[in-house]
Parts: C-alpha cells; sequence; structure tokens
C-alpha cells in the first residue's frame, strides 16, 4: 500500500511495515544495516494529519507511526515516532489492526488528534486515563465499519 491508501483507509492503532523493498545487508555491515533499518522497520499508527498551510507554504498530509520507547523501570524516557508524507516512496502492509471492542484513548476531540493508548476495554481505558492526565481526551471504540484496508491488499477483514 502507499502511504495515501494508509492515510484514506487505515484506522488508528493499526500495526503498520513499512519497506524500501531492498534487501535486508549481512549483519557485519553494521552502517548498511543501519541504514536499511531506518527504511524498513514499523510501528502503531498513532496520527493522521491533514494537509494544512502556513503563510505561503503548503505542508502535505502526513502519518506517524509510534515506533518504540525507551527508558527503564517502567518509565519512558524516550519516545521515537516516524513521520511520513503521504508522497512518500516507501511501501506500507498493515500487519495487525485494532481488535473490535478495543477502546482507543485520543489526545483530543476533532481532525488533529493523536492516539495515545489502545485500550482492551472501556474499563482499561478509564483506568489509564486517571493516571495519565489526558484533560481533552476522548475514548473511541474500535467497531467493524473499516475493513476497506484489508480488501484493498486483497484480503477479508477480520
Amino acid at each position: 500500500m502507499s502511504a495515501q491508501l494508509i492515510y484514506d483507509l487505515v484506522p488508528l492503532g493499526a500495526i503498520i511495515r513499512f519497506s524500501d523493498g531492498t534487501p535486508r545487508p549481512p549483519e557485519q555491515h553494521r552502517k548498511k544495516l543501519a541504514a536499511w533499518e531506518h527504511r524498513n522497520s514499523g510501528g502503531r499508527l498513532i496520527r493522521k494529519q491533514a494537509e494544512r498551510r502556513v503563510g505561503n507554504t503548503v505542508i502535505g498530509a502526513t502519518i506517524t507511526l509510534h515506533a518504540s520507547d525507551y527508558g527503564g523501570g517502567g518509565v519512558v524516557v524516550l519516545r521515537v515516532h516516524r513521520t511520513f508524507s503521504v508522497d512518500s516512496d516507501l511501501r506500507f502492509v498493515v500487519t495487525e489492526r485494532p481488535r473490535v471492542g478495543a477502546v482507543r484513548v485520543l489526545s483530543r476531540p476533532g481532525e488533529d488528534t493523536e492516539l495515545v493508548y489502545l485500550a482492551s476495554s472501556r474499563a482499561d481505558a478509564e483506568t489509564w486515563l486517571q493516571s495519565h492526565g489526558y484533560p481533552d481526551a476522548v475514548l473511541d471504540e474500535v467497531t467493524t465499519d473499516a475493513p476497506a484496508a484489508d480488501v484493498m491488499e486483497g484480503r477479508t477483514a477480520a
């Protein structure tokens, strides 16, 4: 799939893999391997941002993936997000969709929101919110009304 199709069809919370189509270099080529891993990885889709205008500049639509967290002892010190233009030359694949009945905790209402937590249930989402303090958070239950991305990839919706 293209990044544009991810933007148009895939719901927040899905696990996405991306690739430039090149083969993985051998382990002993550390610099080449690091460069390859930068263009061949994945993450959870947490944001879709529409095209916007800043002065005379048009900033194209983007998708953002949560790639990883770093820290220790239950404390996240660094959160890694990867943002891609919908014009990206990379290929994207949906590897997992959010489970029906799961609840997305979104940072705020409206179009420019971000997924901050994917809960297994409404009770789990409410418990998480009590300890993480997002005052404008919105809870959004995952339903079965978005099978379009799986059909685009030639699979049937689960």
